[in-house]
């Protein structure tokens, strides 16, 4: 496996030319990054939103989605709480968590990648929304104080950082007392093939670094969050990982049956101690 470095930089370059497709209105590559059509497509990131809820938001927010969930929905945000985005990219999750914690909140929205946050603020200016503010930094290092949100969410990018312990536990440091975490992601049931773990291009693909869900479990406990639950949204069809193996130029007939029925997008819940 390549560098946490060298991770990280993959992944910035393949966000910032997601970015640049929907600000050119170009063709997207789809969900993470990845090549596939039919794993981009219905019925992994297909519907995530109700029409009610996008309907209201600028159009780019909605094209730059690149989610396998809806944490805000899931969240069950209320009135007056402060909710941080982990990796909001073109910022449709912090636009409805804004809406959800109404004038009396905030919602904040991390991002490491320029092209994305320009894109995301470009977003809130069209919509009108003035309780959001987008921050620059990376999940490992969040730029907030202790104890300073009631929620974090994050959709489908906990998988991007080679570096999951820190990030969970800059999480947890960030997160009031009582605080809680709401997270969709990918994640895997059993082991993965040694040529999927460290293929460079499945990392940006939101596959090569998903976690196993014991692991997920193990590395919430070890950060200090209590109440873990991982629940299975959606299961990735057979068809659909042997279209990942052959998007990724791996060999069809050796790896297929190896991944399949093996990812799925989950919501991981979890609390910050009271």
């Amino acid at each position: 496996m390549e560098d946490q470095a060298s991770i990280k930089e993959q992944v910035r370059e393949a966000y910032a030319r997601e970015a640049q497709k929907v600000a050119t209105k170009s063709s997207s590559s789809g969900c993470c990054g990845s090549k596939s059509a039919n794993f981009c497509g219905d019925p992994i990131t297909s519907n995530l939103y109700q029409i009610g809820e996008t309907s209201t938001l600028p159009a780019d927010a909605v094209a730059a989605s690149r989610g396998c969930g809806n944490p805000t929905a899931l969240a069950e945000l209320k009135p007056g709480e402060v909710v941080l985005d982990l990796g909001s990219g073109g910022g449709i999750d912090v636009l409805l968590s804004a809406r959800r914690v109404g004038p009396a909140g905030k919602a904040y929205g991390l991002d490491m990648t320029d092209e994305m946050l320009a894109l995301a603020r470009e977003n809130q200016r069209q919509a009108r929304v003035e309780n959001v503010e987008f921050l620059k930094g990376e999940i490992e290092n969040i730029p907030l104080p202790d104890n300073s949100v009631d929620v974090i969410i994050s959709n489908c990018v906990i998988n991007l950082s080679a570096d999951k312990d820190r990030v969970l536990r800059d999480t947890h440091r960030v997160l009031k007392p009582g605080g809680r975490l709401a997270i969709s992601d990918i994640v895997v049931r059993g082991a993965l093939p040694a040529a999927v773990r460290n293929h460079s291009e499945l990392w940006s693909g939101c596959i090569a670094g998903a976690l196993e869900e014991s692991d997920y479990r193990a590395k919430l406990a070890s950060a200090g969050f209590e109440a873990i639950d991982v629940e299975p949204t959606r299961v990735f069809s057979d068809e659909q990982t042997r279209d990942l193996v052959a998007s990724a130029g791996l060999d069809e007939a050796t790896f297929a049956a190896e991944v399949a029925g093996k990812f799925m997008s989950a919501f991981v819940r979890a609390r910050k101690p009271a």
